[in-house]
């Protein structure tokens, strides 16, 4: 069980070695990868606030679209009705390896 928190422009992630991981779309070719707690086995790093020494390797593999997120406005006594929707687009991440 090997496993780390990583920050990427301000949001916190928890990610494994080999896994896929969809983060919000990023404008940046290479985005500031920052790890903030690292847990291997028994072994357990707390940054203050990052481990310095600390990198993970990754590559970007595409943008993707996320579910469809469904609204609704309503204003009682006025025959208000309104439905939206939104439909994000993350970045998926491939996590090659994360080394302490």
């Amino acid at each position: 069980m090997k496993y780390a928190i990583i920050r990427i422009e301000d949001r916190q992630y928890k990610v494994k070695e080999g896994e896929d991981v969809l983060v919000d779309k990023l404008n940046s070719e290479k985005p500031n990868v920052e790890i903030l707690l690292f847990i291997e086995e028994d072994k357990c790093i707390v940054g203050k606030p990052i481990i310095a020494k600390a990198k993970v390797d990754y590559k970007i593999a595409d943008n993707v679209k996320g579910d469809k997120i469904n609204g609704l406005k309503y204003k009682a006594k006025s025959r208000y009705r309104k439905r939206f929707g939104f439909r994000p687009i993350y970045t998926k991440l491939t996590i090659n390896k994360i080394s302490v």
